[in-house]
């Protein structure tokens, strides 16, 4: 298993770009998973819903199953956030991992910029981002240079940066 980051500021399009490569990277052959980081508090589950009230009523984990899929919600009640290799642990293994979110951590990361979203670039102040996709040139850039819409060479950038999920501590450690 490999993984591969997609990071940007808010609105810079992260969601829309991974929804347009993922068909790309399983028309290439590669099982492909994702791990979503949501910086605000989120609930997945409706409130009425027996999941739901089997949370509120203090279940530390509540399994929904159907004949089409699985869903595990685990409540951390008030343990400490879980890191990226814990999170990462949890998933079956796949060719690929790709990470949206967790933009301060060590793994290599895709930059996502759009130009109409005011923000400055993040590549200069962070040495995990491997490459950029944007849509307009950045001809000063240290790195790789993507069209946003260049789904094919965002696909193969994205596996060609792709590290095994043991090496994250390594490049923690050489920051």
């Amino acid at each position: 298993m490999k993984i591969i980051g997609l990071a940007g500021w808010s609105g810079s399009g992260k969601t829309t770009l991974l929804t347009r490569v993922l068909p790309e990277l399983k028309r290439r052959g590669l099982s492909v998973s994702t791990l979503k980081h949501a910086h605000h508090r989120f609930d997945i589950d409706t409130p009425g819903k027996d999941s739901y009230e089997h949370r509120a009523a203090g279940a530390q984990e509540v399994l929904v199953a159907s004949a089409n899929r699985w869903a595990l919600m685990h409540e951390l009640r008030g343990e400490d956030e879980w890191t990226l290799p814990q999170l990462l642990a949890k998933l079956s293994p796949v060719d690929l991992v790709i990470i949206e979110g967790f933009k301060s951590g060590h793994h290599p990361k895709l930059e996502v910029h759009r130009a109409a979203n005011g923000k400055p670039p993040l590549y200069p102040g962070d040495r995990d981002i491997c490459a950029i996709a944007c849509d307009l040139e950045i001809p000063a850039a240290p790195l790789p240079v993507v069209h946003i819409d260049n789904i094919e060479n965002i696909a193969s950038l994205l596996i060609a940066h792709a590290i095994d999920p043991r090496e994250i501590a390594a490049l923690a450690g050489a920051r």
